[in-house]
């Protein structure tokens, strides 16, 4: 029929996906996409623009994908912080222990690059990246923890996390990445009850379950 697409576009933007993602904005050349998006150069124009509009459009596509992951996770688990931490990493562990998506973190990566990408591209990485930190404080803050302390443990939750993305890169193995994400699961339950502690109140059990344990305990 004339007119119609030879392509599917939303597999291109996959594949695009993937291939910034493996290799970063910089290195992806656009024979390279065009061949992982089994499209021609026209078509690629045509449908897509340039290169730093696929690459936006990439960017997007991971931090919904991945986004929604955690936002279900957080929310799955809305009474007992513990493991709703947890299942927050869990989804971080998850992607790394996929063998059909590269290891790392697109948005994280692209932060790193971002003195080589697009300026729109750079500003558009660094409000995914913070977007991870704001989902888990108002995780935080809708189960009761003052704003503060949720901001805190946001913060070092969110850096934990990005430091899994750059440390599948490396020879660790799924173990040991684990065990980075239960420390810290750990450290953020701790610091609850030391604020609890601290200032006195009395939260309720479910938003702090088993802080007096968290030491001790296993994700």
């Amino acid at each position: 029929m004339a007119g119609k697409k030879a392509f599917d576009a939303d597999a291109a933007e996959e594949a695009a996906m993937l291939v910034f993602w493996e290799r970063g904005y910089a290195d992806a050349s656009l024979d390279t996409l065009s061949a992982a998006m089994g499209v021609g150069r026209s078509s690629f124009y045509n449908a897509f623009g340039d290169k730093a509009t696929l690459f936006q459009r990439a960017l997007a596509r991971y931090g919904t994908r991945y986004g929604d992951r955690y936002e279900r996770a957080l929310a799955s688990r809305s009474t007992d912080l513990r493991a709703a931490m947890i299942a927050f990493f869990d989804v971080t562990l998850d992607r790394i222990a996929d063998p059909a998506v590269p290891r790392g973190c697109l948005i994280a990566q692209s932060v790193i690059a971002s003195p080589t990408l697009p300026s729109t591209a750079a500003a558009q990485a660094d409000t995914l990246l913070g977007l991870q930190r704001r989902r888990i404080a108002t995780a935080l803050r809708a189960a009761g923890i003052e704003e503060p302390t949720a901001d805190e443990i946001a913060l070092q939750l969110a850096a934990v996390n990005q430091s899994l993305a750059v440390l599948s890169r490396t020879s660790l193995s799924a173990g040991q990445l684990g065990s980075v994400a239960r420390a810290a699961v750990t450290g953020a339950m701790i610091t609850l009850a030391q604020r609890d502690d601290a200032d006195g109140s009395h939260r309720p059990r479910c938003t702090v379950s088993a802080a007096a344990d968290a030491a001790g305990g296993a994700p």
